[in-house]
């Protein structure tokens, strides 16, 4: 029971990792098809991906099972499924059908998908040192990967176009330079007040109405917030308190 009990935060990771992987073999699959249910579905299972991300670590601490072992079997499934499942996803919904007629965008293409797995593995060495839990030192992963599959859950349909296919290459290199990024992005660590239920609760009546489009909109409003913030605290606004800045802090 011992060795069990040990052994149950790796297998929620792993867990994870089967999500990733086969959102992967969805998306491969599915490339030369194109069918919009199944980019869907690679999709579905990166958010699934994330809930057991964030279940292994709530057991290791409930367990008091956590490892560095642990740690760094979590670093690499978040590098597989929020780095190279997204970036696969997106590559073969938006270039591989249209690349025949547009070569060039087809190696663009393959370009940021590579761009945006190299942010995410860099991820993980933006920060040293320790730094505000409040704030995160540039996009989270996680959040960066949900960011551009929010647009295959809300436009499935791979793009007919090469304009559209130029905007999903901007997308995936404008996500991932924010994942290395030092700009300050708010966790769920803030402290909890009345109006942080307001907006929970405005959340799930948007989600409600908007269904698919809502994750696109709460990642604009999220970015462009995030980015009016921090442009206000280099303006010297301390309405929202800036985060601290410790001694061996390196931004």
């Amino acid at each position: 029971m011992q060795r069990a009990k040990f052994a149950l935060p790796s297998f929620v990771t792993l867990l994870s990792i089967a999500c990733g992987f086969g959102s992967i073999v969805i998306s491969v699959d599915n490339a030369h098809i194109g069918f919009p249910q199944d980019y869907r579905l690679a999709a579905a299972l990166l958010v699934l991906a994330g809930i057991f991300d964030a279940l292994d670590g709530f057991v290791a601490r409930a367990t008091g099972t956590s490892s560095e072992f642990g740690v760094q079997l979590d670093s690499i499934a978040d590098v597989m499924n929020f780095g190279v499942g997204p970036a696969i996803l997106l590559y073969c919904y938006a270039f591989v059908q249209i690349g025949p007629a547009d070569p060039v965008l087809l190696r663009a293409g393959g370009l940021a998908a590579f761009f945006f797995v190299a942010c995410g593995a860099l991820r993980f060495n933006v920060s040293v040192g320790r730094t505000d839990p409040k704030y995160f030192v540039g996009m989270p992963i996680t959040a960066g990967a949900a960011c551009v599959a929010s647009v295959v859950v809300a436009w499935p349909f791979p793009p007919e176009t090469s304009l559209h296919g130029w905007l999903v290459v901007v997308l995936l290199f404008a996500v991932g330079g924010l994942m290395v990024s030092t700009i300050r992005f708010p966790s769920s660590k803030q402290k909890k007040s009345a109006a942080a239920l307001v907006l929970l609760l405005v959340n799930l009546g948007l989600l409600v109405w908007l269904r698919f489009y809502y994750f696109v909109l709460f990642f604009v409003v999220y970015i462009a917030f995030t980015l009016a913030l921090n442009f206000a605290w280099k303006r010297g606004w301390k309405g929202i308190p800036p985060p601290l800045v410790y001694k061996e802090e390196v931004d």
